[in-house]
C-alpha cells in the first residue's frame, strides 16, 4: 500500500466518526464505535504500525524545529503525522460529546466545539471548556 492510499483511507474513515458525533450523538452505534474510542484506537493502530515500520529510517528528530521539519519530508512521515492528528482529535471530540452530555450541555452547544476540534483541535477544546464552564460554573472538574 502506498502512503497516499493509506492517507485516503484514514482521511475517509475519520470523518465518518465526526458525522456520527455531530448528527447522531445518542445513537447506539455512535456510542459503540466512536465514543467508546474504537475509531481512535483503530487509527492509533495504523499510526503504531507506521512508527514501527518507518520511524528512525529517515532524517529528523524531536529536538528542534529543523529536526521535526525533516521528519515530515517523507510521504510516510507526513501520513503518520496526519493519522496522529486524526486519532487524537477524534478522541478529544468523543470526550467532549460524552463529557458535555454528562454535564447536561445541549447538543447545539456541543456542535460548534466538535466542528472547531475537527478543524482546529485545541481551539475546539478551549471552546468546549469555556462553554462547559459557563454551564456548570466550574472551569475545572474533578472528573475532568
Amino acid at each position: 500500500m502506498t502512503p497516499d492510499k493509506l492517507f485516503q483511507i484514514c482521511n475517509t474513515v475519520a470523518p465518518l466518526g465526526w458525522l456520527l458525533l455531530i448528527f447522531a450523538p445518542k445513537w447506539k452505534w455512535t456510542k459503540t464505535i466512536v465514543i467508546s474510542g474504537i475509531f481512535s484506537l483503530l487509527l492509533g493502530l495504523v499510526y503504531f504500525t507506521l512508527i514501527v515500520l518507518f520511524f528512525g529510517k529517515q532524517e529528523g528528530d524531536f529536538n528542534s524545529l529543523q529536526g521535526v521539519m525533516k521528519l515530515f519530508t517523507s510521504p510516510w512521515g507526513v501520513t503518520a503525522g496526519w493519522i496522529h492528528y486524526l486519532a487524537f482529535d477524534l478522541f478529544i471530540g468523543s470526550w467532549e460529546l460524552s463529557n458535555g452530555q454528562k454535564n447536561g450541555m445541549p447538543h447545539y452547544l456541543l456542535v460548534p466545539c466538535l466542528i472547531m476540534t475537527l478543524f482546529f483541535g485545541p481551539i475546539g477544546l478551549l471552546l468546549f471548556f469555556l462553554l462547559r464552564a459557563s454551564k456548570t460554573k466550574k472551569f475545572i472538574h474533578e472528573n475532568f
